[in-house]
């Protein structure tokens, strides 16, 4: 089985594109993912007046620690969350005046936390609209910076857009959080920090970033992991098939590799070194019950794999999940029902039960314009035939390359 070249990880990159623009010099991003939502951070950065010089394999970025070069700015995050809710922070710790505005799928997605917290350290930042969502003005005069309280339950993105301004502040921050959801994205954010010079210290609850920038580096995108789960659970469905990411190894920063153990308690082959990940079908998936509050990007693809399982699959602590780029828990629900299967759903748990109806043969899945519904559901199209999506370029965000990758992938191992 050959290697699968998957693309690079939408959140180092979108973090990355934040500190290179926040650090003294010029830093070279490698490998950086090409799609819609990192194309969006990219733009927003333009128009706030960081140069972005790309190459076919690299992106270049004159960092400016004083913040924008512009004083005004219009800037459209298009879907991308990173996007609207680092560059906002960003932009605060500059001297300007700043709009953001985004699609409808992400003005209804929240932003309040992040907002309050903002607004605690000073910042004039107004919500034009609905109060906590896009569209939203900041009239940046820098930030001082000391202590502030944040709940990260909905989101560990409003923390590392704190951890990120942090040394860009006067005083630096200690970040006091009251609830985190997916932690191990916030353990990327503190390596990739300490790659471009600074060491966030955690006491508790408590984390303390000190002032002082970021100097530029030339810093490497890995493989997205939450990309490789539908080409790790293809390979899991699949007796016999094999499929290897190169690159997301043992020293992965992504906790979202931590879905091939699921995978290897379901019954798959799995093998972890530290040049990369191989997962192998062997005919045989287990039921489990599982929680994925800290990989709950991957709660799609598994909820796709669940039903070619012996027994029931229940993902629980996924309440986030319905604050996605839709109600993810919902939308998988129903797309299994219209498979013929049966499911259960709970605030923030859903229970599937094995087996499909083969009259659903050729059902079309609602996407509900969620790249991760279409990327989850194309796994569960290896065994069911004609399945369609009523919305299938929506990869477009995280892969634009998706479905030609997959039919590829779907021809190696023989489907």
């Amino acid at each position: 089985m050959p290697a699968v070249a998957i693309p690079g990880s939408k959140s180092i990159t979108a973090r990355a594109l934040f500190l290179a623009a926040a650090a003294d010099g010029v830093t070279t991003l490698v490998r950086p993912l090409r799609s819609d939502d990192t194309e969006g951070f990219a733009e927003g950065l333009s128009r706030l007046g960081y140069r972005v010089g790309r190459t076919p394999e690299s992106w270049q970025v004159d960092g400016r620690p004083e913040g924008p070069a512009v004083a005004e700015a219009d800037v459209y995050c298009r879907d991308g969350a990173t996007t609207a809710r680092f560059l906002p922070t960003l932009a605060a710790a500059g001297h300007g005046t700043y709009r953001f505005d985004a699609s409808a799928q992400m003005r209804r997605r929240p932003l309040l936390p992040l907002s309050r917290a903002l607004r605690d350290l000073g910042v004039d930042l107004r919500h034009e609209e609905a109060e906590g969502h896009h569209p939203l003005t900041v009239r940046a005069s820098g930030v001082e910076g000391g202590e502030v309280v944040l709940d990260a339950g909905q989101s560990s993105q409003y923390l590392t857009a704190l951890l990120l301004l942090g040394p860009l502040t006067r005083r630096g921050l200690r970040i006091r959080v009251t609830d985190l959801v997916s932690v191990p994205y916030v353990e990327i954010t503190i390596a990739m920090m300490r790659a471009f010079g600074v060491e966030v210290a955690r006491e508790g609850n408590v984390f303390v970033v000190p002032p002082g920038g970021y100097r530029a580096t030339t810093y490497a995108i890995e493989p997205d992991a939450s990309t490789s789960s539908y080409f790790f659970a293809a390979a899991a469905v699949t007796p016999g098939a094999e499929v290897t990411v190169p690159g997301l190894g043992t020293g992965a920063l992504q906790g979202d590799l931590g879905f091939v153990d699921v995978l290897r308690r379901m019954g798959a082959d799995v093998s972890v070194t530290p040049e990369g990940a191989t997962v192998r079908g062997t005919g045989r998936l287990r039921g489990l019950t599982v929680t994925m509050r800290d990989i709950s990007d991957t709660m799609p693809t598994l909820a796709a794999l669940a039903p070619f399982a012996d027994g029931p699959v229940r993902i629980e602590d996924v309440a986030n999940t319905r604050v996605k780029e839709c109600d993810r828990l919902e939308a998988c629900a129903e797309n299994l029902r219209r498979l013929g299967v049966e499911v259960a759903v709970g605030p923030d748990w859903i229970e599937i039960r094995p087996g499909l109806d083969p009259a659903t043969a050729g059902a079309e899945i609602k996407t509900y314009g969620d790249h991760r519904i279409v990327m989850s559901f194309a796994v569960t199209g290896l065994r069911v035939p004609g399945i369609s999506f009523d919305d299938p370029g929506c990869v477009r965000k995280t892969f634009p390359g998706f479905h030609e990758a997959f039919a590829a992938l779907r021809r190696d191992i023989g489907h």
